[in-house]
């Protein structure tokens, strides 16, 4: 594989995992600090569904930093 090819693999992998983190960091820390009565809710408990399709576009918007910093030109210019 050629180095442009690893580096694109690296930017989808590492911008997935931040979105997912991200997404469990707003679930779990971000609802309680806005509204207390939430406070020890999970991601069960707010729903898989709900949470995928809220930290799989955050890992877009890492996909979109992340491509401008390591050159992959996943992006279009």
């Amino acid at each position: 594989m050629s180095s442009l090819t690893i580096r694109r693999l690296i930017v989808w992998v590492v911008s997935l995992v931040l979105g997912f983190v991200v997404g469990w960091l707003i679930v779990t820390v971000g609802f309680p600090i806005i509204k207390p009565e939430s406070a020890g809710i999970t991601v069960e408990d707010f729903g898989t569904m709900y949470f995928l399709v809220m930290s799989v576009p955050i890992g877009l918007i890492f996909v979109t930093w992340l491509d401008m910093f390591f050159d992959t030109k996943i992006l279009p210019e």
